[in-house]
């Protein structure tokens, strides 16, 4: 089958959940014998190639360009510079592709692959990470920018479409908006081990791994680390990423009192963090705004990430970003010990191969199949 994958940004030259996605996705895919294309904007020097499987047809519809603001909003300019790479790409191209493959994010894009439809005759497949609300949108661009964000994703939402989503909370809001045709919820982005872990003792570390930016409320978090420290003798934490907001995290470090016990020492290799949290208390993830996500502790209106939480048995989910309601939810971990980390590992065992990597791939897959015109 001829595949057409679509996202502005391509791991590693950029790092995130949607970046590792697509990457997973055009490897699995070329490994299987499929013929895959994978339309991107350029992130790397010119004259070396993409550090991706070599089989996978990398082409840039755009130059470098940054994509975020300092203050970690994305940037108008990219998106539209992309979309219309993508048009023009898929107006000439775009019956070589039996399915195109879209996130619906930055929306230009998708908006181009809707265009494009007709005249290439191809199926579209259109990844919802995230929907955003009427009042995040006003939060996030004001009240004009947000407005016209809004109409935009509701026209997205109206492009003729097979919709994957990877959370109820999403899928639920794409129906809202307008989405007429069939939505499947992809339960897992999970690429590790499936065997169920060992459960061991804990060291009294709480960990942090996101990009710091304002959605991840990072400095939140080390409010209320520092809040449990006051209450778990010996309690540390580490706040692993980078982005705009690791200067205001570092400043909350700072102001906490905790004397060394929180660190922040930036961006590291996957597999120190890995390492980290094989051994930590818990992970912590204060997020306002979150489209899928393994662990978390506190709970937002666009956090869909607490779906994956069985209060109780892998986890706790906190009332609010407030210091000492992270505070509560990490002491409570605490308290329930080694019992919580052997329901958790048992919990993995009977729920690993549903939010595996490859069972998504496997209703992509099926979902090609029965799209293609």
């Amino acid at each position: 089958m001829r595949i057409c994958l679509v996202y502005d940004c391509l791991f590693p030259h950029t790092v995130g959940g949607a970046e590792r996605w697509y990457a997973n996705l055009a490897e699995r895919l070329v490994q299987d014998g499929h013929d895959v294309t994978y339309l991107t904007l350029r992130q790397w020097p010119r004259g070396e190639a993409p550090r991706i499987d070599r089989r996978v047809h990398v082409r840039a519809v755009g130059p470098k360009l940054a994509l975020y603001t300092e203050g970690g909003r994305r940037r108008t300019v990219p998106p539209i510079v992309f979309g219309l790479g993508v048009l023009v790409h898929l107006l000439a191209r775009g019956r070589r592709y039996d399915v195109v493959h879209t996130a619906s994010f930055p929306y230009f894009s998708l908006l181009a692959a809707g265009l494009g439809r007709r005249r290439g005759r191809y199926a579209l497949l259109v990844d919802w990470h995230e929907v955003w609300s009427r009042g995040y949108w006003r939060e996030y661009l004001g009240a004009i920018g947000g407005r016209i964000g809004y109409l935009v994703q509701g026209v997205c939402a109206r492009i003729p479409q097979h919709a994957f989503c990877f959370s109820r909370l999403h899928a639920g809001r794409l129906r809202e908006e307008g989405l007429r045709g069939e939505i499947t919820i992809l339960d897992g982005e999970y690429a590790g081990p499936l065997e169920e872990p060992q459960a061991e003792p804990a060291e009294p570390v709480v960990v942090f791994a996101a990009r710091m930016i304002p959605e991840k409320q990072a400095p939140a978090g080390v409010a209320g680390v520092a809040a449990a420290a006051r209450r778990i003798p010996g309690l540390r934490g580490v706040f692993f990423g980078d982005g705009p907001e690791r200067g205001a995290t570092l400043s909350a470090i700072a102001r906490s009192g905790a004397d060394g016990a929180i660190t922040a020492p930036g961006f590291v290799a996957a597999g120190e963090v890995e390492a980290a949290l094989r051994s930590a208390l818990c992970m912590l993830l204060p997020s306002r705004r979150e489209g899928y996500g393994l662990v978390v502790v506190e709970a937002g209106p666009d956090n869909a990430a607490t779906e994956l939480i069985a209060e109780g048995v892998n986890g706790y989910v906190a009332a609010s970003a407030q210091p000492q309601d992270i505070a509560e939810a990490i002491v409570r971990v605490a308290e329930a010990g080694i019992d919580l980390r052997r329901s958790t590992a048992a919990w993995f065992a009977e729920n690993a191969r549903r939010l595996s990597l490859e069972s998504s791939l496997e209703v992509v897959l099926a979902g090609y199949a029965s799209a293609r015109p």
